[in-house]
């Protein structure tokens, strides 16, 4: 079974940084999802059982601010994911991981072990990293260049795979590591686990060119994405004689009518959103990532404050298949999605959407 998310036989779809306080609504609203191991463990039972196919989650260390403090209650990726499954039976749980803050022998060994517990169905999200206050905390000087952040990020994934492949030791001499009599017992239950990077910088999609099975990229929207999947894939082809996934990331606003969809969203990212939290987390975007265009930081508020800068799938049920109908159109092979509570939203949602992805056999029954 152990490595289902690679099959592409159907439209992947994951739950998105479940493992934060708020997730990805950036909102004052009393019923914003808590990020609490309880929460999470029944959030991944219920994902389990439904057929949604893997969870991803953020890697964060310091909050925005603002008045919720957004994303201040982060649980630890790897652990998170070790937990989650040693109490599931067929989802796949990435672990996502800093490049900057994590030695990779560290790594290596910590996701095999991860593996292990899964038999098969762990996965690594690499992030290169972008968010200053974050390497102020560790004491590490956030390289302006961004060519630099890659650089390290290459030499940090060679590592670990040397590690994962060779028997016995080895000695690394490169620019950022230099390592001796080198070993790693146990390797990942299949040998290697599926790779998901998140860049959406030309650095970052050339990484994921290189490196992964699937690029996790923000987009505008289908548009403007079929044509950043076109450029992924050909340069995955065309440099490094490989084929690659793309995903994208999106957040739910499902109701019976469109109208209490949109009330609903008016309210939790209009209304009671955290401005100031949503400001902070846009100037840090602005600064140090290249993730979003000076353009979307300029039209995006909106859409920050209702998740994190992610595409909108707001609507009835119909509404919602039917948008991310046009994302599998554009050539996606999956997308996360998030909710401002993601349990109580998540049923209705496997109810409702799941049949209609089926129905249009953008999806296979689980």
């Amino acid at each position: 079974m152990s490595k289902a998310i690679l099959d592409g036989k159907s439209f992947k779809l994951g739950l998105f940084s479940a493992n934060c306080s708020s997730g990805m609504a950036v909102t004052t609203v009393p019923d914003r999802w808590s990020g609490s191991w309880e929460d999470n463990l029944r959030l991944a039972q219920l994902a389990d059982e439904v057929g949604i196919d893997f969870l991803l989650p953020i890697a964060r260390w310091i909050g925005y601010g603002g008045e919720t403090n957004f994303h201040e209650g982060v649980l630890d990726p790897t652990v998170w994911s070790a937990g989650l499954l040693a109490h599931t039976r067929r989802i796949a749980v990435f672990a996502t991981v800093h490049t900057a803050f994590n030695h990779p022998i560290v790594v290596a060994k910590q996701l095999a072990t991860v593996d292990q517990i899964g038999q098969g169905r762990a996965g690594i999200n690499i992030v290169a990293g972008w968010n200053k206050p974050e390497y102020d905390a560790f004491g590490i000087e956030l390289p302006d260049d961004h060519d630099e952040r890659y650089a390290l990020a290459q030499e940090w994934w060679d590592v670990i795979g040397k590690i994962w492949s060779t028997p016995g030791q080895f000695d690394h001499d490169g620019k950022f590591f230099h390592l001796r009599h080198v070993e790693g017992m146990p390797k990942p239950y299949e040998g290697s686990v599926p790779v998901l990077n998140a860049g959406s910088s030309r650095q970052g999609r050339d990484f994921a060119a290189r490196n992964a099975n699937f690029a996790f990229t923000i987009v505008g929207g289908p548009e403007d994405g079929a044509e950043i999947v076109r450029t992924v894939q050909a340069s995955a082809r065309d440099h490094y004689d490989r084929t690659v996934g793309v995903f994208t990331l999106g957040h739910v606003v499902c109701r019976p009518t469109r109208a209490e969809a949109e009330e609903f969203l008016h309210d939790y990212a209009g209304e009671r959103a955290d401005w100031e939290a949503v400001d902070n987390l846009m100037a840090l975007q602005g600064l140090h990532a290249q993730s979003f265009t000076p353009e979307m930081l300029q039209t995006f508020r909106s859409r920050f404050a209702a998740g994190h800068g992610s595409c909108p799938l707001i609507g009835t049920p119909d509404d919602v298949a039917d948008e991310i109908e046009r994302f599998h159109r554009a050539g996606f092979g999956g997308m996360t999605l998030s909710f401002v509570d993601y349990i109580s939203e998540l049923g209705y949602f496997a109810q409702e959407v799941l049949p209609r992805l089926e129905a249009k056999g953008i999806r296979i029954p689980s």
